[in-house]
């Protein structure tokens, strides 16, 4: 799918998913605790979910060249797990000082929406505390960069220099992207980049920014199962994400 410019209709409704789709991560981190399972996590997101009449994007969702569709509704990624846990199995549990990754997507009135958070499980270390900390203020100082007219390449620019003197590897391999009709649409929008380069902004498009920052070095790899990346090094990733509409003074944030 290309680049597409939603209606003022379609974003109110984007709104209207977006805000239900924060509730549900809100919910269930909650309830992120040692002990707990991420298939348990997934199962209220679920739950969730379907109980107002919406669908989950990414259950049952086949990206390109993927030889099975993606299992869950939720995704977990704990530790060095970038992006694209998968939540399976009762004997995976929390452990006091994980830290993880929950991302999720929404289908309300027919329109997606797209959002992640990473939290810490009970008492987290100094360092776990400030990936955490500069992921989430990545995604803000990204968010800021959006106005019509500005570029993907302005978003990730912003993004790579208030990362890079603090010390964390910035993903390259995965990127935001267009959302809206579809969970991935284009453009593609990088955590790095040049000012003025890569695609134009308009008002009215609808994309999702998402900073994934690795504790060491930023090399990631595909696990076995086709969906969960990992950090190469084994150090601990955190990811932050939202749906956002460009308008011509700046970006709003649907999913809050």
């Amino acid at each position: 799918m290309g680049i597409t410019v939603k209606t003022k209709k379609e974003i109110a409704l984007l709104r209207g998913g977006g805000r239900r789709l924060a509730e549900i991560l809100h919910t269930v981190a909650g309830e992120v605790k040692a002990g707990v399972s991420p298939r348990a996590l997934n199962d209220l997101a679920l739950r969730l979910m379907t109980e107002r009449g919406d669908t989950p994007s990414f259950l049952g969702y086949s990206p390109h060249g993927a030889r099975r569709p993606f299992p869950a509704a939720l995704c977990v990624s704990v530790n060095d797990e970038v992006v694209h846990g998968i939540p399976n199995g009762t004997d995976r549990i929390l452990k006091e000082g994980d830290i993880l990754t929950l991302d999720a997507g929404l289908i309300h009135q027919g329109l997606f929406t797209d959002s992640a958070i990473t939290v810490g499980v009970g008492k987290i270390d100094a360092t776990a505390k400030k990936l955490i900390d500069v992921t989430k203020k990545a995604l803000a100082i990204g968010i800021k960069a959006v106005r019509g007219g500005a570029t993907t390449g302005d978003i990730g620019y912003a993004i790579e220099t208030f990362v890079k003197p603090r010390g964390f590897g910035i993903v390259r391999e995965l990127a935001g992207h267009g959302v809206g009709y579809a969970v991935h649409e284009e453009p593609f929008v990088p955590n790095f980049g040049k000012k003025g380069a890569g695609v134009i902004l308009k008002a009215g498009m609808v994309i999702a920014i998402e900073p994934m920052l690795n504790e060491g070095d930023a090399a990631v790899k595909l696990d076995a199962d086709g969906y969960t990346y990992r950090t190469k090094d084994g150090s601990r990733s955190a990811h932050f994400e939202h749906t956002v509409v460009v308008t011509e003074r700046g970006a709003e944030i649907l999913t809050v």
